[in-house]
């Protein structure tokens, strides 16, 4: 074996993968697992576990399945992360852990994230119960929001003693793990509901279709209810559009829409009654992830599908991996292209999109290059669904109904790095915080906001 080579991993062929929704990857057996361990230098200082937003023990728990110890790596894994199927599957470790791996100078960092995975899935597949926690302490924590960042900090004030109540506002568990991420990178019914139901064995109550703001407010949840502290973790769900003419055709979806339906609501499947109206091409505009989620997910409900982005392909912000598995499967990519207008037919739908070429100049705020406008490069592309996946900001609901929280200006929540935000006994993170991230980066806020919760509730008491 070439130590400084990852082990492959197996995949569906892309002119199969492209016409369903089954998983990409298929991730490790056994033997690859213990193979690719077998790589991990087992650091005395590893910098790899610097790079993880939660800390993981990663040489802790790769040493053990280098030994087949899986259960005993999955209880390493579970002190740090009630997730590790999902953020085996959607982390950015390229940019994280892996990033940071001594193999990564010379050769391939070991394959951290995919050994994740593997242990987690392991864990699934063999009910390893991992469900250990403190004696109850009497004291109630609401938790609002089922994503990443509410499961964690849930997850971790339960071990520590907590009576926990996740109040979601939408019919099913899981927030953007459920709506956003596509089956294809992410299955619900496995992945990701064993892992909230592992984070239900800790104890954790989830009320679902409970709206703050509308059916309780955060004050009445402290002062009614008898709840020590709330943990907002509501994500950022209201779409950015980019003020273009046109933008109100029929045929024009949010990310978030688009992504909403297909997912939670199933529209890839003939026996929901909850169709989505998607044309025979397809504009997907932005360069993220969500985008690429969008792309191939149009690919797959049978549109020719193009990325319209206004900077090169160095400049793109998605995972490597996902622009790779996007390019393989036939989207196209129209890079140096911002869109302009759109062109609207008699009935009101979209009938094509106005679009201007792009060069860019100088670097800007962000250290990227600025996409400028060449003179004289306007074209009609022939669409007739456009897609917008420019990002997202919080629902204002909460901040609205809730006195005594601070905004930044770009309306989220302000929070310190602990959680901690203007409003005594409120805490935030995630999404609703930083605006939108990444998954592991919302459990990195759900994780310290926890701590910060059980520091003020103790100090309290005392």
């Amino acid at each position: 074996m070439d130590r400084m080579k990852k082990v492959p991993v197996r995949e569906q062929e892309a002119d199969i993968r492209n016409k369903n929704f089954e998983e990409v990857c298929y991730g490790y057996n056994e033997e690859e697992a213990v193979a690719e361990a077998a790589r991990c230098l087992n650091c005395k200082k590893p910098l790899c576990v610097a790079g993880c937003p939660v800390s993981i023990d990663i040489p802790g728990f790769i040493q053990c399945v280098k030994n087949k110890e899986f259960e005993e790596a999955a209880k390493v894994i579970a002190k740090y992360s009630a997730l590790p199927a999902v953020c085996g599957r959607v982390c950015p470790q390229e940019t994280q852990c892996e990033q940071k791996c001594v193999l990564d100078i010379k050769g391939e960092a070991v394959a951290i994230g995919k050994l994740e995975r593997f242990v987690g899935d392991w864990s699934r597949e063999n009910n390893i119960d991992l469900s250990v926690t403190a004696e109850k302490n009497g004291k109630k924590v609401a938790i609002i929001g089922s994503g990443p960042a509410g499961l964690t900090c849930a997850g971790d004030l339960a071990k520590m003693g907590y009576d926990v109540t996740i109040f979601e506002a939408l019919h099913e568990t899981g927030g953007v793990l459920v709506y956003g991420i596509p089956e294809f990178r992410l299955p619900k019914d496995t992945v990701v509901k064993t892992e909230i139901d592992n984070i239900e064995k800790l104890g954790v109550k989830i009320e679902t279709n409970v709206i703050i703001g509308k059916t309780v407010t955060i004050d009445e949840l402290l002062e009614e209810e008898g709840f020590e502290a709330v943990f907002i973790g509501s994500g950022a769900g209201l779409p950015i559009f980019m003020g273009i003419p046109g933008e109100n055709a029929n045929g024009v979806f949010s990310s978030n829409e688009f992504l909403t339906r297909v997912n939670l609501m199933k529209a890839y499947k003939k026996e929901y009654s909850t169709p989505v109206k998607i044309g025979k091409k397809v504009a997907v505009i932005g360069g993220g992830n969500v985008a690429m989620d969008a792309v191939r997910t149009s690919l797959r409900l049978g549109s020719e599908a193009h990325i319209i982005y206004r900077r090169s392909e160095a400049e793109l912000p998605a995972r490597l991996e996902e622009v790779h598995h996007a390019k393989e499967e036939g989207v196209i990519f129209d890079l140096l292209t911002n869109p302009v207008e759109i062109l609207i037919d008699e009935n009101g739908w979209v009938n094509g999109m106005k679009c201007v070429k792009m060069e860019l100049g100088e670097a800007d705020a962000s250290g990227r290059r600025r996409p400028q406008i060449i003179e004289g490069s306007e074209f009609v592309m022939d669409v007739d669904t456009v897609i917008m996946a420019l990002g997202t900001s919080p629902n204002p609901l909460i901040c609205s109904t809730t006195v005594g929280l601070d905004l930044n200006k770009y309306r989220c929540i302000c929070a310190d790095e602990t959680g901690r935000t203007a409003k005594p006994r409120v805490y935030a993170g995630g999404d609703a915080v930083i605006g939108a991230a990444t998954v592991i980066l919302a459990m990195g806020a759900g994780k310290e906001a926890a701590k910060a919760i059980d520091e003020d509730i103790r100090n309290s008491v005392n």
